[in-house]
């Protein structure tokens, strides 16, 4: 049967998370300075067994993972302190492997605040969820961020420099501006403060301002000519 041309075509995946999936009750994976954030892709080697089986608990529900950080501080239980904003990830893909891992692939969604953590069960951590404020997350904006490109792309060579890092410049300088604003949100070795303020930045804009700010501050007393522009 053909589609009917008079029909308006819904853009998108037919795997895309709605407001009316987001749970109230979320399995959460604390790791310090990994960042995951809306529409960024993130791969995940998981082996111990307490998040073997929240993987496999999160496959019977909606496939959602919170991502949080550690703030660096200890609960009197002796458990880490996590920061109370976090970033659900839908597994996007799953293999298993022969020595009994799960490596799968995590597509950021919405980010969420945490309200109260419940009891640990099977050995990882759970908490009830607010997503309000978070919503537009869920819908990929097709307006350009107003940003300053041609300051990130300086900054971002200048960085990438001073890291040892090999940047692919001719896909770079393809990728629109959001994605690369995620990307580099994400890959930079920020401390973990440093990924929570990416995290919780309102907008694209500001969070470009902030990831430029922060590569300036790496940046700074660094003995590199091609980069006075930056510094002065």
């Amino acid at each position: 049967m053909q589609d009917d041309p008079t029909k308006p075509k819904i853009a998108g995946t037919p795997f895309i998370t709605r407001p009316e999936d987001l749970p109230e009750i979320l399995p959460l994976f604390p790791m310090a300075g990994v960042l995951l954030l809306p529409g960024g892709r993130l791969p995940l080697n998981i082996f111990e067994p307490r998040y073997l089986a929240m993987v496999e608990d999160a496959l019977k529900q909606k496939r959602l993972i919170g991502m949080v950080q550690p703030t660096g501080l200890s609960n009197p239980d002796g458990g880490a302190q996590i920061f109370k904003v976090g970033c659900a990830g839908r597994i996007h893909s799953l293999n298993e492997t022969d020595d009994g891992r799960f490596l799968i692939g995590l597509l950021g969604v919405c980010r969420f605040r945490i309200r109260e953590e419940l009891d640990v069960t099977h050995g990882f951590r759970r908490a009830r969820t607010e997503w309000d404020g978070y919503l537009d997350d869920l819908v990929e904006s097709t307006k350009p961020a107003c940003v300053d490109r041609d300051k990130l792309m300086r900054h971002m060579k200048c960085y990438f420099k001073l890291q040892g890092v090999a940047g692919d410049w001719d896909l770079i300088e393809k990728t629109n501006d959001n994605k690369l604003i995620t990307s580099l949100a994400m890959i930079c070795p920020f401390q973990p403060s440093e990924k929570q303020a990416l995290l919780e930045a309102k907008t694209i804009e500001e969070r470009c301002r902030l990831l430029t700010t922060l590569m300036d501050m790496a940046l700074l007393g660094e003995e590199n000519d091609d980069c006075d522009i930056i510094k002065h």
